[in-house]
């Protein structure tokens, strides 16, 4: 997005799911966005992280040490495992972030993690993460580890559970600020929203595979149980 800012300051941009909008200098006041970049943003979204590691402890309650896996350089890497650290006391596992640029990398991350009992994965939103979606749940599947997702497509092809954003409902919203540009607004009469709406979803086929009960009460959290 700092990139796209760079090259053009006229045609109108919508940003979704954008974290550090803020931090990035591109967005200094957030009821008229100055400029031309509006969109939806994640204040919060480091904060994920501890939700993340929250929901896979109440489905794992064995769980002792957390691996939060991210490509190298990725801008939330910092957020991410700082809210992790800070969270990990209260949910009585020990984390660990680390950054991996190749599947080589990936894999023996993995595999380390796997050598003692009581692990788990969490993979935040990353674009590493979709580009290498098989071989992450062929990985957590032949080393029988509990993993959380960022995008509910993981578990729909068979990965644990994932706790994200609503990203149909936030493609939506999205879409609507581009229809009113289109309709003649500006973005600085379309003020930059937070994103509030998120969804748990639950695979009940990969929680058995793994010899998992999911407690009736994460069951009633659950937005989608995929069975």
């Amino acid at each position: 997005m700092v990139r796209l800012h760079e090259q053009t300051i006229v045609i109108p941009v919508v940003f979704v799911a954008q974290a550090g909008s803020s931090d990035h200098g591109l967005i200094t006041n957030y009821a008229r966005p100055a400029g031309n970049l509006t969109g939806f943003t994640t204040f919060d979204s480091v904060a994920l992280a501890g939700k993340m590691a929250g929901a896979l402890k109440d489905l794992v309650p064995g769980l002792a040490r957390v691996l939060l896996i991210m490509s190298r350089g990725h801008p939330s890497m910092a957020g991410y495992s700082r809210q992790l650290l800070e969270d990990a006391p209260s949910l009585g596992v020990v984390p660990r972030a680390i950054e991996v640029i190749s599947t080589a990398e990936l894999e023996r991350e993995i595999i380390t993690l796997a050598r003692e009992p009581g692990g788990g994965l969490l993979l935040p939103a990353d674009q590493f993460h979709i580009q290498h979606r098989d071989l992450i749940l062929e990985l957590a599947t032949r080393y029988r580890l509990p993993a959380i997702y960022a995008y509910r497509s993981h578990v729909t092809a068979g990965g644990l559970m994932s706790y994200s954003l609503d990203f149909t409902a936030l493609y939506g919203a999205a879409a609507s600020y581009v229809d009113r540009i289109l309709k003649g607004e500006k973005p600085v009469d379309l003020p930059v929203q937070a994103t509030t709406k998120y969804e748990l979803v639950i695979n009940l086929k990969t929680a058995k595979a793994l010899g998992l009960t999911v407690p009736p009460t994460l069951l009633a959290r659950a937005d989608e149980v995929i069975e």
